[in-house]
């Protein structure tokens, strides 16, 4: 197989981007020089993933029907249109092959499609490529795959089996991972963009294909790509091969990053889906070592959680302190920016606050109630905190500052409480009306007011 990365951005078309594709001249010279060498293999089929087709959250989809049509009416352009046929045989063998390999994929027909209201068509993730390919050869069959936002062994494992099925049946294929990068070049407050970009590229002109799962998974959330996960799967499919990347060109005029890469096969190379298992707790383990005390134990505690070991925690590894106070305390976790588990105490439960914190770690990771439990494999990717909480003391709400003081409302048996300095909470109003929703404590009830302060100890302290 030959392989190569392509962006998609509609404006580089003449007739939608009506001289502002001149922007993306480069581009366009390294979408063409892909496009006749393309025409000089002459492939049977055409492997293309794309992340604008009908996606699935849990499964791999795979296009499969007589024909299908596309087009770029929805950017107002009528001009460019495309019929193709799918390789249907080549279709059948990737979905049995995973089968056997219990990833999840799934083969969707126009029927299939319409149970969803969605139209049966080409996506412009496909329809940009091959709009330069098609200028120059038009005798091939496809494959259309949209990915999901599976683990990264799967999207890797499904990348393998493409190439097995390609060998059984002996066919002169391309593949093309399309995808642009970060779409927040031009946000102010963006700093991971130009440095995702970077990053990324140079990792493929390396041929460091295993490293892109070492990305940080926050900034890849942060900088809103759509190529990351394509080439993935292809870097699947390149398995056992050494292959370094030439970047042919890169643009971002419109505040995304447009790459174009064209892959040159150099030998033999490694098996990577083994590394691959192993990263997790290969980064688990190098996470642990740069944490402060107070997130070292609540990561040892979720680590130890999940391998089924007694947490145990001695006076010669961590500050005395932990084993001397007792104070109420709360964890958090995050994942890609977003809230994934938080539970807490505002009284100590437990005789030392590391004991607190063992405790209270594996409970937002397993009891909070708004979440399903995070499972092993997310560890790697949970930006974890722990706040120390000060007694609480009775209070007016002119003793209150949101930045400075949580909260605990009560009424009766009911009971609410709110750590201070939280996203998006600016004003005192703000922060009681929440610990009240909290509480379930009504509008007209009147309630008492306690403030505490607390201690918070982040990633990286």
């Amino acid at each position: 197989m030959n392989f190569y990365l392509m962006p998609h951005p509609p404006i580089i078309i003449p007739a939608i981007g009506k001289g502002e594709e001149l922007k993306l001249y480069k581009t366009t010279l390294a979408c063409n020089q892909i496009a006749e060498e393309i025409s000089k293999l002459k492939p049977q089929t055409i492997i293309i993933i794309t992340p604008h087709g009908p996606m699935f959250s849990d499964a791999i989809c795979i296009l499969d029907d007589e024909k299908i049509e596309g087009d770029l009416s929805q950017f107002q352009c009528h001009d460019v249109k495309m019929s193709l046929t799918f390789d249907r045989e080549l279709n059948e063998l990737i979905l049995n092959l995973s089968q056997n390999r219990n990833i999840p994929v799934v083969s969707v027909d126009q029927h299939l499609l319409k149970m969803y209201h969605r139209r049966f068509q080409l996506d412009h993730g496909v329809v940009v490529p091959l709009y330069f390919i098609n200028e120059q050869y038009r005798d091939y069959q496809l494959v259309h795959i949209t990915y999901a936002p599976l683990k990264d062994r799967q999207l890797y494992e499904f990348g393998m089996v493409l190439q097995e099925a390609v060998k059984q049946l002996d066919r002169q294929v391309v593949m093309i991972a399309s995808g642009d990068l970060s779409h927040k070049l031009k946000e102010a407050n963006m700093k991971y963009g130009e440095e995702f970009d970077r990053q990324f590229l140079n990792h493929l002109k390396k041929g460091e294909l295993l490293e892109l799962f070492e990305l940080d998974k926050e900034v890849v959330y942060q900088v809103a790509e759509c190529g990351l996960r394509s080439v993935k799967i292809m870097s699947g499919a390149m398995d056992g091969g050494k292959y370094e990347g030439n970047v042919l060109a890169y643009q971002c005029p419109f505040g995304v990053g447009y790459g174009t890469v064209k892959f040159n096969y150099l030998g033999v190379g490694i098996k990577g889906l083994k590394y691959i298992e192993k990263k997790p707790k290969i980064k688990a383990v190098s996470i642990l070592q740069k944490e402060n005390p107070y997130v070292y134990v609540a990561r040892k505690a979720l680590e130890d959680y999940f391998q089924q070991t007694k947490t145990l925690l001695t006076q010669e590894d961590l500050p005395s302190e932990m084993f001397v106070k007792r104070q109420g305390v709360f964890v958090s976790l995050k994942k890609q920016g977003q809230l994934r588990g938080c539970i807490g105490t505002i009284f100590p439960t437990t005789d030392c606050v590391a004991t607190e914190i063992v405790r209270n770690a594996i409970a937002a990771a397993t009891q909070d109630p708004r979440f399903m439990p995070v499972e092993e494999e997310e560890l790697t990717e949970l930006k974890v905190s722990v706040d120390v909480l000060t007694e609480p003391i009775s209070c007016s709400k002119e003793m209150l500052n949101p930045k400075k003081y949580g909260v605990v409302v009560s009424c009766g048996m009911k009971k609410g409480v709110l750590l201070p300095d939280l996203e998006g909470i600016e004003t005192v109003e703000e922060q009681l009306s929440i610990a009240c929703r909290k509480a379930g404590i009504g509008e007209t009830e009147s309630y008492e007011i306690e403030r505490f302060e607390v201690i918070r100890y982040q990633e990286g302290d």
